[in-house]
């Protein structure tokens, strides 16, 4: 766990769903290790970084060291034949996108334009993708999480949103049971994938500003090019207006 403070006081556009707000002191009270923050230029596909991000988070959380390749399922996801056109997806999708095609390291594969490979390599031994997948997210390892004070709680809902293509389900609840799951399983040093319906970052700690009201810290996929070096700070208060879904190990959330 890492602490410290980060001093800005410019403005700038945090993304589409957010107004412009004034950057502040920000002490982390839990800063979760991660993989060097990357950038998906143009590509629409935040939801492949987010969630790749909170799987590699998970996994160094393990002391196992995992850099995956968001182009390879950019790739391999032009054989769906429901992909929309504009690529959008959710981080629910990603985890069907990876148990069915698999996935490759970082360094395997850092184009689109890259042919994809067939075998995935990890400390001298030779993997299919699919087996490197299952390595790095098991089946049914994670859960996919929503609060919908318009459904039933603690029943499986659908997300009914052009990005949720793969029909995927979601387990409601409460926003503020929400908050707190999503809180103790970063605490706790898991990988946390987060989504509103404008964007999508994985959650990698905690912060507080000096007025005491909390956050959390973002790792986002715009390049280190931003005020906070790629980071960035959604308030409690913002995550319980706008949080869509979120994504995180069952063993994170409390399940066996």
């Amino acid at each position: 766990m890492l602490v410290g403070v980060i001093l800005f006081t410019i403005h700038y556009s945090l993304f589409t769903s957010c107004a412009r707000q004034e950057y502040k002191n920000y002490t982390h009270d839990v800063l979760n290790r991660m993989t060097p923050i990357k950038d998906q230029g143009d590509s629409p596909t935040c939801w492949i970084y987010a969630m790749l991000a909170a799987i590699e988070t998970e996994h160094l959380a393990w002391g196992d060291s995992v850099n995956l390749s968001p182009y390879y399922i950019e790739k391999m996801m032009e054989r769906e034949p429901n992909l929309p056109e504009d690529k959008r997806g959710m981080g629910a999708t990603l985890l069907q996108l990876i148990q069915k095609y698999g996935i490759v390291g970082y360094d395997a594969m850092r184009s689109v334009e890259t042919p994809a490979p067939k075998y995935a390599f990890m400390a001298g031994a030779e993997y299919t993708t699919q087996e490197f997948a299952r390595s790095v997210c098991k089946p049914g390892e994670y859960i996919n999480l929503t609060a919908n004070e318009e459904e039933p709680y603690y029943q499986m809902v659908d997300i009914v949103l052009p990005d949720n293509w793969m029909n995927d389900r979601f387990y409601n609840v409460p926003i503020d049971t929400l908050l707190k799951k999503t809180e103790r399983a970063v605490r706790q040093h898991h990988g946390v994938c987060w989504e509103d319906e404008e964007h999508a970052m994985a959650i990698v700690g905690i912060a507080h500003d000096d007025g005491g009201h909390r956050y959390f810290i973002m790792k986002n996929s715009w390049g280190t090019e931003g005020p906070y070096g790629g980071l960035e700070y959604i308030s409690y208060k913002f995550f319980r207006k706008k949080t869509v879904a979120v994504e995180m190990t069952k063993e994170a959330y409390g399940l066996p």
